[in-house]
């Protein structure tokens, strides 16, 4: 893999992921790449930009994000395109998302330039409503109403079918996402690879599962205004009435893997 350019992506106020972040600037400095960083973080040499919405004009070959799943997810949110990322955990909890340690990651970089790595495509959902269209999720997509004093009723339609019931929300998840939010309230846990969507109901007022859908529409009308909450990071609404479409995004996410191997995400989470 050439690395023309590169950006490094520390957790936001993290001090032990924004030193580690400058420590890796300059070693990416020493194989002759042009590094982008986010501000804080100042590094002689290094080209600073004031946000992560700067990287999207940008063509990075490479991003390194410096954190635990949160990050990972805010830095996808804010990639168009299918630039690969490497994830490192450091100063996170779990990191389910990420690919190794701070330790490796001299043995991460050996990899790259050989080309001895593996490039993990991961499928993205987008919300659109109202004419606009949000950022792309990595995880899942969640549409709760706002109005808490009364169940409001979801109409969730996908190819030739409809359901239609009273409930707090809904989650349209990836696979990627499935050992999130939507496996909290017992949606099903899916290999990484599949190209389908997950719908799980929030608290149906009768017993309804998760359905795995292979599409890529799925719209949501809801008898009371609500929020569209992509990777619990970003929240926006919509009125009642309004259909909400949910669409898989055009471009996916990539993850830079040192090794070929599925469910990693449910061998992190324990299971």
């Amino acid at each position: 893999m050439k690395l023309k350019n590169v950006a490094i992506v520390s957790k936001f106020g993290s001090k032990i992921s924004e030193n580690a972040a400058r420590k890796i600037v300059k070693k990416i400095q020493k194989i002759k790449s042009t590094v982008y960083t986010v501000s804080p973080i100042t590094v002689d040499g290094a080209k600073m930009v004031e946000s992560l919405e700067n990287l999207k004009k940008i063509k990075l070959d490479l991003v390194i994000t410096l954190g635990g799943d949160g990050t990972t997810l805010r830095t996808f949110r804010n990639l168009q395109n299918e630039t690969p990322i490497l994830t490192i955990n450091v100063g996170g909890n779990r990191g389910i998302l990420s690919e190794i340690t701070l330790n490796e990651i001299d043995k991460a970089l050996q990899s790259i330039k050989k080309n001895e790595i593996w490039l993990d495509k991961r499928t993205r959902v987008m919300a659109s409503c109202d004419g606009k269209q949000f950022d792309p999720a990595l995880n899942e997509i969640y549409i709760n109403r706002k109005n808490l004093t009364k169940t409001a009723e979801f109409e969730i339609k996908f190819q030739n079918d409809t359901v239609k019931q009273k409930m707090d929300g809904v989650i349209i998840s990836t696979p990627s996402g499935s050992t999130g939010h939507s496996l909290s309230i017992g949606g099903p846990v899916l290999h990484e690879s599949l190209d389908v969507l997950i719908i799980t109901p929030v608290g149906p007022v009768h017993r309804l599962p998760s359905i795995v859908v292979p599409d890529e529409r799925i719209e949501v009308i809801c008898s009371h205004d609500c929020n569209i909450v992509m990777d619990a990071q970003v929240i926006k609404s919509s009125s009642f009435d309004e259909p909400i479409i949910i669409k898989k995004y055009k471009k996916q996410a990539v993850f830079v893997r040192l090794k070929k191997k599925g469910l990693r995400q449910m061998t992190k989470l324990g299971f």
